[in-house]
């Protein structure tokens, strides 16, 4: 997926887009655009987020994770909070989601107070959905349909925004598994149905 490890700033992106368009821009572009461009600030911006809520350390079970204040007067743990993630495309786009892990047991369920949760309280509902980038499934279909290079360089610059908003995870947490396809592999996979569809009109034709 060597095609997906460099993309342009995202404003970049979309001036080309304009450029290529003529100064329209397609509605789900424009969808998909404002939500990776949302990603860019989850952690800046003031509203608050899952994503920035579940770095929050006082939200910690600190007694279970061996807190303690360090010489600079910031909360650390002996322990990283253990949990899984999951790639999800569904109609709604492309969503992280963040499960707590519980001796070894990914848990999907209201924890208030469990002395085994790395988490003082786990609501799923509101917790479990770190981001969404909204329509991007159909963006990925469409764009493989009738894209083009800045359509591509948008799905690239998603791909490597999540991954790297993982990363940053992977510096407070003990991620024990991600599932899901990636975006990245969500496109190769759709990729290849659409050239195995291809292949098969043909063959019906001949």
């Amino acid at each position: 997926m060597s095609e997906f490890l460099k993309a342009p700033a995202l404003k970049d992106i979309n001036a080309n887009k304009r450029k290529l368009n003529w100064g329209e821009v397609p509605a789900i572009y424009h969808m998909v655009s404002s939500s990776v461009g949302e990603l860019d600030g989850i952690l800046t911006h003031g509203f608050d987020s899952s994503y920035k809520h579940l770095l929050d350390t006082d939200t910690w079970n600190l007694d279970l994770l061996g807190g303690y204040t360090d010489k600079n007067g910031k909360v650390a743990v002996k322990i990283k909070p253990q949990i899984s993630l999951k790639h999800v495309f569904n109609e709604m786009g492309y969503e992280l989601h963040c499960f707590p892990m519980i001796q070894g047991e990914r848990l999907d369920t209201t924890l208030i107070k469990n002395p085994w949760c790395p988490f003082l309280t786990w609501i799923p509902e509101t917790m479990r959905r770190l981001f969404r980038i909204n329509s991007l499934a159909a963006f990925i279909i469409y764009s493989l349909d009738n894209g083009d290079e800045a359509d591509l360089a948008l799905i690239k610059y998603a791909y490597l925004r999540v991954e790297n908003l993982i990363d940053i995870l992977k510096g407070s947490f003990d991620i024990i598994g991600i599932e899901g396809l990636s975006i990245a592999e969500f496109y190769r996979d759709v990729e290849r149905q659409k050239a195995n569809d291809t292949v098969n009109e043909i063959r019906d034709i001949n």
